[in-house]
């Protein structure tokens, strides 16, 4: 079980957490959070407790949680929610990747994770979640960075996409291993623990490449009608299953059948903004929309469906991600983090 303490940086004000039903929002739960959430990612892994870990950053630092609910430990009422470690971070958090080597129930625990940042830079932390804290930057991308992903079974990969056409591949040291020359700024970036010698690109004028991480080849691409292509995710459940949201519609691919898409549905009267795969469902994905009035909308689909099994708004909302074992997804907002548990 990994020990909770006390965070630096001002311990963030405290950092105060205020666990609740939230009937307003739709939420299932929330979490108040100091300032503003820029991206939030639960642990994708299967690595014991660690499992349980959330991060989120913020404008300028990373907070990393444990996260337990109800629905998963009796003992739990609702929500049980600690912060663990909080990380200055100098720069607004674009995105946050977990490394597969994290573990806090190990005899050496050991906390990794790559950030993306507006002074589009990477940033690696590696922490024993007490006293150890590091950090390496590394410097290559000449645009904004979009994505970025632990790519190898190992975590001693990083692969990157951005706003100067190129997905680059880096090591823990820093150095570039490989580049590909998009065509277009890259949007997303995926890695399957289940194809582990592919990488999924995602370029914004619709075309997703999968990369040989040995060949350094492109070996598959598949395209979307819509555009901009602004988010894709790969099914963990289903290898063969890609999503993405373009313009205003979800859209699905299924692999090998065509380089089209199989089934696409308006997700939102405004732009789409993400799309997410349930980890425990391979029907079951989340799209979000831009802000509109302040407010930003979650939809949770089922492919089975015609319609969104849920739909919830969220102030100003950004990121999401979903629970490793649970129907359950969360998406960062202003000083708060929202959660939705669905039935599936």
């Amino acid at each position: 079980m990994c020990q909770a303490f006390a965070v630096s940086l001002l311990e963030i004000r405290k950092q105060k957490q205020t666990m609740k039903q939230d009937s307003t929002s739709n939420a299932t739960y929330t979490v108040d959070c100091e300032d503003y959430v820029h991206v939030v990612e639960f642990n994708p892994f299967d690595s014991g407790e660690a499992g349980s870990l959330l991060a989120y950053g913020g404008i300028s630092y990373v907070v990393i949680a444990s996260c337990r609910f109800q629905e998963e430990d009796s003992a739990v009422e609702g929500i049980e929610f600690k912060t663990l470690k909080t990380f200055h971070h100098g720069e607004r958090v674009v995105a946050i990747a977990w490394s597969p080597e994290t573990r806090c129930d190990a005899l050496l625990p050991l906390l990794r994770f790559a950030t993306a940042a507006g002074d589009k830079k990477i940033r690696i932390f590696t922490s024993d979640f007490q006293d150890k804290n590091e950090y390496k930057v590394i410097e290559g991308h000449s645009g904004y960075i979009n994505d970025l992903v632990f790519c190898s079974a190992e975590g001693s990969d990083i692969a990157s996409v951005g706003d100067d056409h190129t997905c680059r591949i880096w090591d823990l040291d820093g150095k570039q291993i490989a580049m590909f020359v998009l065509r277009s700024p890259g949007m997303s970036v995926a890695w399957h623990p289940e194809g582990a010698f592919k990488l999924m690109v995602a370029e914004k004028t619709g075309t997703i490449r999968f990369y040989d991480l040995t060949t350094h080849q492109a070996i598959l691409s598949l395209e979307s009608v819509q555009v901009p292509l602004m988010s894709a995710d790969w099914c963990i459940r289903n290898t063969l299953r890609i999503g993405a949201v373009a313009g205003n519609d979800w859209i699905i691919w299924e692999m090998p059948r065509s380089s089209y898409p199989q089934d696409n549905k308006p997700a939102h009267a405004d732009r789409a903004r993400l799309f997410r795969w349930s980890k425990c469902n391979e029907n079951v994905f989340a799209t979000t929309g831009y802000p509109g009035k302040m407010k930003s909308q979650i939809a949770i689909h089922h492919l089975a469906h015609p319609q969104p099994i849920l739909i919830g708004t969220a102030p100003v909302g950004s990121g999401l991600s979903w629970h490793r074992r649970l129907p359950l997804c969360v998406v960062g907002g202003y000083r708060k983090l929202f959660f939705w548990l669905t039935e599936m």
